[in-house]
């Protein structure tokens, strides 16, 4: 058994935040705690757990997990749990690499050799999706997502999603695989309307259809279209989740491994979605560490069917040069051949990160704020 010396975070471009923990014997692993648009806040919940848990036994994944969960008394939601998954990414990387192991053999091992993975087309206000999908064929994707929408009003004209429509039959004429994310923009006057639009054209799945705490209304609209249902980057954890399962109103989980407090907990929560039958596809439009994390429990999940992956999204070449693989060794680790992404045999997550790039980046990187969208009327819409 071996302590933990210190944890370090460094905010890096485009606008992810890294964790690295440090124990005694001199050994490091790397997690991801990325909450986007709200890299101060998590910071602050790091520094306030970095206080209780330097010192504490490195090997005891699920005791600090715990212990950060219970002893706060308030737990929960996205800053807490996003704190809480880069300490938790970190210390399996760590243990795995002491071990000489890859993650997923401390997981049970694989059940799979390679998985399947798709990229973002499109951006904020989707447009000239043919020649971005032709891009990712090239690139050796065959699944892609993009935003159903841009911002729509609460009630607006059915006319406003001809585009969303016409888009997706695109995409899918150049023989894509397309799920569309809805972003949670979408109010229910809507998002009836554009999921029952769309069912003629077979989309992998609809995202968010309805912002997540709409839970009755989502209940509604799984009755109403034969379209998969996905929803879950904005549930934190397995209780979060609970009421989607016993619903029944859900086909595909999307938890994200930096928001819902890192790969023990992720795990769990796909444990609760096999007893349901519903699929398990990681949300993860963010950094290679994230990536990683996932891959590793994907790896070991019987009823995972897909893998996000945030390789030239538009949050990144928005943000400048840095990319997926940008603060890697090695980012063929990473590589796409027909749709899918080979396992990783490395220790512990399986990359290796460039420490030096990460700590200039971090010099200077500053926060990422959201995007911000109106109505002609001046109205705040969802982004």
């Amino acid at each position: 058994m071996v302590k933990i010396k210190s944890i370090e975070y460094f905010r890096v471009r485009p606008r992810w935040l890294f964790v690295k923990i440090e124990d005694v014997e001199g050994h490091s692993g790397w997690g991801e705690a990325t909450l986007e648009g709200h890299t101060e806040a998590v910071e602050g919940t790091l520094n306030a757990l970095i206080k209780r848990f330097v010192g504490y036994e490195a090997d005891d994944i699920e005791h600090l997990w715990q212990t950060a969960w219970r002893l706060g008394f308030y737990r929960g939601g996205p800053v807490l749990m996003s704190a809480i998954s880069g300490i938790d990414i970190a210390l399996w990387d760590l243990k795995a690499r002491r071990l000489g192991v890859p993650v997923y053999q401390l997981l049970g091992g694989k059940v799979r050799n390679k998985l399947a993975v798709y990229a973002w087309i499109g951006g904020d206000r989707p447009q000239d999706v043919a020649a971005m999908a032709q891009a990712r064929l090239a690139q050796g994707f065959k699944t892609i997502k993009m935003n159903a929408t841009a911002d729509v009003d609460w009630l607006d004209s059915p006319s406003a999603l001809d585009s969303s429509v016409e888009r997706l039959r695109t995409v899918k004429e150049l023989g894509l695989e397309a799920a569309l994310d809805f972003h949670g923009r979408l109010h229910k006057p809507m998002a009836k309307q554009l999921a029952k639009a769309l069912e003629p054209y077979k989309p992998l799945f609809i995202e968010e259809p309805l912002l997540s705490e709409h839970s009755e209304g989502i209940k509604q609209l799984s009755g109403l279209t034969t379209c998969p249902i996905a929803l879950g980057e904005r549930l934190y954890s397995r209780w979060d989740v609970k009421k989607f399962l016993h619903d029944a109103s859900v086909d595909v989980l999307q938890p994200d491994i930096s928001h819902v407090g890192g790969i023990s907990e992720i795990r769990k929560i796909a444990s609760m979605a096999e007893a349901y039958d519903v699929a398990i596809a990681p949300h993860c439009p963010l950094g290679p560490i994230a990536l990683a994390a996932s891959m590793q429990v994907a790896l070991t999940t019987p009823n995972f069917v897909i893998q996000e992956m945030s390789l030239g999204i538009h949050y990144n070449t928005e943000a400048g040069e840095h990319d997926l693989i940008s603060y890697l060794k090695d980012g063929s680790v990473f590589d796409v051949q027909d749709g899918y992404v080979k396992a990783l045999t490395g220790i512990g997550l399986g990359i290796e990160i460039d420490e030096a790039v990460v700590r200039r980046v971090a010099n200077d990187a500053p926060p990422w704020l959201p995007k911000e969208f109106y109505g002609v009327d001046g109205g705040i819409r969802e982004w």
